[in-house]
């Protein structure tokens, strides 16, 4: 699936919250969609990306944030607010969430 098949509270929840902190956040989040089948999978691997995240090496981070580690407690506080962001639309029925296609 493409980010583009994300409703409009997902795409909101994880990848603009991403982009407000780094672009290069942003990008890691995206690239998961290419392996996912449907949202709730996307969501899935989201939320292991972020606990992976919150556990990174500092060279591990180094290659994900193509050399230029963030502040890590400004990363925690971003990643905490993209969980809590999945959470609310993990309460909003599919059925219930909007789609630009």
């Amino acid at each position: 699936m493409d980010t583009d098949d994300l409703s409009r509270e997902a795409y909101r929840a994880i990848l603009v919250e991403a982009e407000r902190f780094n672009h290069d956040l942003t990008l890691h989040f995206g690239l998961l969609s290419g392996d996912c089948k449907d949202e709730q999978e996307f969501i899935e691997k989201s939320e292991r990306l972020i606990g992976k995240l919150k556990k990174a090496k500092p060279y591990i981070l180094t290659d994900i944030f193509f050399g230029e580690i963030p502040n890590l407690n400004n990363l925690n506080k971003a990643l905490d607010r993209i969980t809590k962001n999945i959470d609310k639309v993990k309460q909003i029925p599919l059925s219930e969430r909007h789609f630009d296609f």
